[in-house]
């Protein structure tokens, strides 16, 4: 019986968890975007030193962004779209656009940062740019992407990764 109560309890506070660390880990992603933007004009008024410090404060926003969905992820699951028959493929869709774009942010990021760490600033200054519109993108399209799951529309089932990106895709058809 003790067991039971045990499991319930952590039941109980995972589903206040599953849409808490969404929020905060949206939150910070969206203030490293903001950060990439202040750093990308700094750079551009040639101010070096704070463009290095603020876009160091970007990553370690990224960062927690990262840890904060990771755990969300392995210790609670993902929650499935939630929202309208009508509306699930156009939304897959838009998060296989988010992952993917996502994906080359970080990847993206990860050279700049090193780039930028060695001096090696022809590359770094080439891909700048691009990586900079890229995280907008990234940062812009996981904002939304938690406005559809848990403001829009009323968050589906959490469960583990695979399920909810399975589900998601196979009740659209």
């Amino acid at each position: 019986m003790r067991e039971e109560n045990i499991v319930c309890y952590f039941r109980k506070r995972g589903s206040m968890m599953a849409t808490f660390l969404p929020f905060i880990s949206t939150v910070f992603i969206g203030l490293s975007a903001l950060f990439v933007a202040i750093g990308w004009y700094l750079v551009s008024q040639r101010k070096i030193e704070a463009h290095k410090k603020v876009m160091f404060w970007a990553a370690v926003l990224a960062v927690i962004f990262f840890v904060t969905y990771l755990s969300k992820t392995f210790f609670i699951g993902s929650t499935s779209f939630g929202g309208p028959d009508s509306v699930v493929l156009p939304y897959t869709i838009f998060l296989i656009f988010h992952i993917t774009m996502a994906t080359i942010a970080a990847v993206l990021g990860i050279i700049q940062l090193t780039t930028g760490y060695k001096n090696r600033l022809k590359s770094h200054r080439r891909l700048g740019p691009i990586t900079s519109i890229i995280w907008f993108i990234s940062a812009t399209t996981g904002i939304a992407v938690y406005l559809l799951l848990y403001v829009i529309y009323p968050p589906g089932e959490t469960t583990n990764l695979f399920n909810a990106i399975l589900n998601t895709v196979i009740t659209s058809y």
